[in-house]
């Protein structure tokens, strides 16, 4: 959608905010609000990403403002880095296209005592190992198997099941977002070809952007929230993102055929077909919801495995137990999501559901969500960038609840579609490129890695700006990778 331009008003609010007035386009019903500074925003009107953002504002129920994150790009019904919040007692809808196909895709860092130091002369000999035994690409199925009624229980339980299989401990789950279960998982609206597609696939890391990344924390900004952490600079972390895999993507092609007929049966009407949407009270509305958050409780338990087999090759490669290297969970967040949170708006404090679409939950110091580790620190969030350049690890800020329902960004966010860069790196040898600035990587496909140069995306040390600026959520960590596995 890069070819054009976006023709509506773009008013400027502050340094890193821009509104889309609700008088922009017929049938918004609130404000579009898009977070970035100026050099950003005039990338942004090259995209139809902002249309986007006001087609949301349109949605029955919607609170506040339709929001976008500085890592927005095009999306299927909303943008990437879009939010929105809707009040089901004011008829507030709930989209799959404001959680997107790979449901409760996330991240989770886990930190290590090894420096740099101690991890370099093996780094060839660790990568290759993670890569070897992690299973990465489209479709791949893994070690760790799951008969329907096993499914079943991980959809309703989340992580915390696996403990009859010696796969979790008490902290991974204590540190993990929602403690890795949303209530009111309902299996039973998940169909029977999202359980086939799942039975072999947690424990797997997928292709397109998802990663496992072996990182140096490179530059601490806020020191006391690094040590609250537990990083300290020139040590090694390993930073994973993948989500539900074929199970969720079958949930979310499932619910937007369920979903065709809904809008036009509910009397709601829509600016984009792909806005596909239901009264969350709804009958349809509740089907998806409880398939939803079930297909969330299996992606924890997916990065839970895929966390379980990176220590298991850590111990054979250092040839010690993963408690000894400090293989520790420092926390799991999602970004593709929708859950149902309370809020002050307007001076109200309501109940609605936030979908955050490519974008973090990002709650302040003092919030009773936050392990009591962190809790005087603000969440952690984790913001990956590229496999060139460098993730930064953030906390949440008071003011992501003023402004953004607690939400900041997800990711460096695309700056060009994967047939660009593919074809920007056609005469180049991009693991060649990476090898010869230290850091080493594995792909399933060349074609892969093109798609997945830095090039592709934006710099996510601006898009950190923006977020630490605005005042939802600041920096506390720089992590630069030295080891790659990617599908």
């Amino acid at each position: 959608m890069g070819n054009v331009v976006f023709q509506g008003p773009l008013e400027r609010v502050d340094t890193c905010c821009w509104r889309i007035p609700k008088s922009y386009k017929a049938g918004m019903r609130v404000d579009g609000l898009i977070f970035a500074d100026e050099p950003m925003i005039e990338r942004i009107r090259g995209d139809l990403a902002p249309e986007q953002v006001a087609n949301v504002a349109c949605l029955p129920g919607i609170q506040g403002a339709s929001l976008a994150m500085p890592d927005i790009h095009w999306g299927y019904g909303f943008c990437i880095g879009g939010v929105c919040a809707t009040d089901p007692s004011e008829g507030g809808v709930i989209s799959p296209g404001g959680v997107g196909y790979d449901i409760n895709c996330g991240v989770r860092l886990v930190r290590s005592t090894l420096t740099e130091a101690d991890v370099r002369p093996r780094l060839p000999a660790l990568v290759d190992e993670l890569f070897k035994q992690i299973p990465t690409g489209v479709g791949r199925t893994g070690k760790y198997h799951f008969e329907p009624h096993e499914l079943r229980e991980l959809m309703i339980d989340g992580p915390r099941r696996l403990a009859e299989r010696d796969l979790v401990t008490e902290r991974d789950v204590e540190f993990t977002e929602a403690h890795g279960r949303l209530d009111g998982a309902d299996p039973s609206m998940v169909s029977k070809r999202a359980y086939e597609r799942g039975h072999a696939q947690c424990g797997t890391l997928g292709a397109g952007n998802h990663f496992l990344e072996v990182q140096v924390v490179d530059h601490v900004v806020d020191a006391e929230a690094a040590a609250a952490f537990g990083l300290a600079e020139g040590n090694v972390c390993i930073l994973i993102h993948s989500g539900s895999r074929g199970l969720g993507y079958q949930v979310c092609d499932d619910a937007l055929r369920a979903l065709r007929n809904a809008p036009a049966n509910h009397g709601i009407s829509l600016p984009d077909r792909q806005l596909v949407c239901a009264p969350a009270t709804s009958v349809e509305g509740r089907h998806y919801l409880g398939a939803m958050r079930a297909a969330a409780n299996f992606a924890w338990c997916n990065r839970q495995l895929l966390m379980w087999q990176t220590r298991e090759v850590f111990e054979e490669v250092f040839g010690r137990p993963w408690t000894e290297l400090g293989l520790e969970l420092v926390y799991d967040v999602a970004h593709n999501i929708a859950k149902f949170e309370e809020h002050t708006i307007n001076g109200v404090r309501k109940h609605v559901w936030v979908h955050r679409k490519g974008a973090t939950r990002a709650f302040p110091p003092g919030h009773v969500e936050i392990p009591q580790a962190y809790r005087h620190m603000g969440q952690p969030v984790f913001v990956p960038g590229d496999m060139g350049r460098a993730s930064w690890v953030l906390a949440g800020q008071q003011g992501s609840m003023e402004k953004t329902f607690g939400t900041t960004c997800h990711g460096a966010g695309r700056a060009m579609s994967r047939t660009a860069a593919a074809k920007d790196a056609q005469d180049r040898h991009i693991a060649g490129e990476l090898a010869a600035r230290g850091i080493i990587v594995r792909a399933g496909s060349r074609r892969g890695l093109a798609e997945e140069q830095s090039a592709a995306y934006k710099d996510v040390d601006h898009v950190v700006d923006v977020v630490h600026h605005a005042g939802l959520s600041k920096k506390v960590a720089r992590l630069r990778p030295i080891g790659v596995i990617k599908g």
